[in-house]
This record gives structure tokens, sequence and C-alpha cells, in this order.
């Protein structure tokens, strides 16, 4: 299995302290979730069928015409690769590792590809993959590119998976609302946004033949019943959406702000930044010995992300260790030129 944020057992085994120490800045969840209410006690006895209201609140909120809700998205990157026989695959890069991992576990083809350079990629493919915005970097691509590349595609029956896992807070950037249009897959996630990460809960919008073909293969109850009813009162939640969406607004420019108050020069999404650190892996245990974990991107020049603290007093933690990094840095080039 490939390595993920939110993994703070390891952590916390790794570099001692206990659990309730640590600060897990590792992922781009919201640190504040939705109130899950209380259920009725039938969704924990009874099979889950499906919830009556569920797929009509998702369309509703994520702007799509057809939705499949799925075990998260995790579940759905899985299986579309085993829904195609063999291709060509692009996956725009760096990216959520999975992707990559999936389609190339199913024996397709595969090629990471520069966002900078998808464009002249998209006529030797017959698949591309996006994350909007990306995850960890921040990039976006237009929407109105993206609607002209998976017409491309689809031409010739490829396809175009737009993954929006972070595009809550940006829904101009969604292409949703065109994916009954064939060959276009859209995935979004209730674990962001929502901070409900476990729940296992997404959603796919595609044209219904190809949503069919994919309940088909995750079989009967995929999507617990609980998750079902608590997905169904978050989508529906108005009021809180917009609430959550002005907070981590900012609050993402805060950390922004932060970052670039000592000299780091970051991107990322309202619920993350990212840059790219030489000394990633120092920086990582600096900030681990002081009980802030933090994602560690090893590939290519080496990267750092941060996600959001909840409270005043994990935004003072993360301010004290990042001021302490700067001025080991500073000592330590300080010395490098006395030498």
């Amino acid at each position: 299995m490939l390595e993920h944020g939110g993994n703070l057992q390891a952590a916390a085994t790794r570099f001692g302290q206990s659990h309730e120490a640590w600060l897990d800045l590792s992922t781009g969840i919201n640190p504040c979730p939705y109130p899950v209410p209380a259920l009725a006690t039938d969704v924990w006895h009874r099979l889950p069928e499906q919830h009556p209201g569920l797929v009509k609140a998702a369309a509703q909120y994520y702007g799509a015409p057809n939705m499949l809700p799925v075990a998260g998205t995790q579940a759905a990157i899985q299986a579309l690769p085993c829904l195609r026989p063999a291709s060509r695959v692009v996956v725009a890069a760096p990216a959520y590792a999975e992707h990559a991992h999936c389609w190339t576990r199913s024996g397709h083809a595969v090629r990471e590809v520069a966002y900078a350079e998808l464009a002249t990629a998209v006529e030797d493919c017959d698949v591309m993959v996006i994350c909007n915005p990306n995850n960890p970097t921040g990039a976006t691509v237009a929407p109105a590119l993206l609607l002209d590349w998976a017409g491309q595609l689809a031409a010739r029956g490829g396809w175009l998976v737009v993954d929006e896992a972070f595009a809550d807070t940006t829904p101009a950037l969604s292409v949703a609302a065109w994916s009954a249009q064939a060959g276009l897959i859209v995935l979004r996630s209730v674990g962001k946004f929502f901070g409900l990460a476990g729940l296992r809960l997404g959603f796919v919008a595609a044209e219904e033949t190809l949503l069919r073909q994919l309940a088909d293969y995750l079989g009967p109850w995929s999507v617990s019943g609980p998750a079902q009813a608590i997905g169904f009162s978050a989508l529906s939640d108005t009021q809180w959406q917009r609430d959550t969406r002005v907070r981590l607004l900012r609050d993402g420019e805060r950390l922004h702000s932060l970052l670039s108050s000592v000299s780091i020069n970051s991107n990322g999404s309202a619920l993350y930044q990212w840059w790219a650190e030489a000394d990633a892996e120092c920086l990582q245990q600096h900030m681990a010995e002081r009980a802030l974990w933090v994602r560690l991107f090893t590939r290519g020049a080496g990267g750092i992300r941060l996600g959001l603290p909840a409270e005043e007093s994990g935004w003072q933690r993360l301010q004290t260790a990042l001021s302490e990094w700067r001025v080991r840095h500073i000592t330590k080039r300080h010395d490098q030129n006395a030498e």
C-alpha cells in the first residue's frame, strides 16, 4: 500500500509522545467537521438500502445531473481502471498517488505529465486523470479547457476523469454540471470539506450507462446506512456549508500568510498549503519533535504539505515551530558562510 497522510499512530510510535499530544496537519481535511446528527437505530440494524433523498441532495449540492454514492472516492479510483480495456493513461502530476497506482496495477500504460504539459498530451492518450484543484500543489485547470479535452477524448471513446475532492471552496472550478456527457467522469468527496473522512462517502458524476456499470462492479451495499444518513444531513445543510466555506477560505489565507512570514513561498487550496522544500525530511523531523505531524513528499525535489489547525492554540504551536525552523536555517547559512 502507498503511504498517505493521517498516519498519526505511526508518527506517535516513531517519534514518541502520547497520541493526544499530537497536532495532525498531515491531511487536507477540514479540522472542524460537520456535527454528526443522532441517527435512527434501524440504520445500524438494516441492510443499507439506498437512502431516498441522498442522490438528490448530492446532485443539488454538487450541481451534477447523475450521481452514484460510493464508499469514498478511493473506491471509484480503484474500480474505474477495471472498467476499461488496456489503455494509454495520462495522470496529471504531481497528484494524489493512488490514481497512477491504480491504473498501473490494472495493466494500463501510465504516464505522469506535469500540469503545464497536459494540453500537448491529450492527443496521445485514451484516458486523462486530473485533480482540480490539485492535491498537493493547488494547481488548477480552467473548466472550459477541461470540457474541450473531455470532448476530444470522448470522440475516440476515451475518458477525462476529474477528481474534485478539494473543489468545495471553489465551486466555479467544477465541471460536474456537464458530467452527463459521454467520457467525462467527476469524483467528489464528502471527507474533505465536511471533515468526515472516516465516513467513507463520496460520489461519482458521469453518464448513466457508466454509473450503472460502476454500480454493478462495486456490488450491493457498497455504502453503509449510517454513512448515507449522515451524508444526506450534511449535503442538505446549506447554512453550515455557507459558514464553513467562509471560514475555510479565511483560514486558508491565514495559513498562506503565516508561511510567507517565515519566507516560505507556498501554494495550495483553502484546506492546505504545499511547497517544494530542499530539506523536507529535516523539516518533518523538526515538526515531529514538537508533536506536529506534516505530510512529507519525497518524489521529485521533495515537498511539504500542511493542513489547517482547528484551534488558536494549534495556530500558535505551528507559528512557533515554523519560526524556530527559520531561525535554524538562518543560523545554518551563517555558519556555512563563516566557513
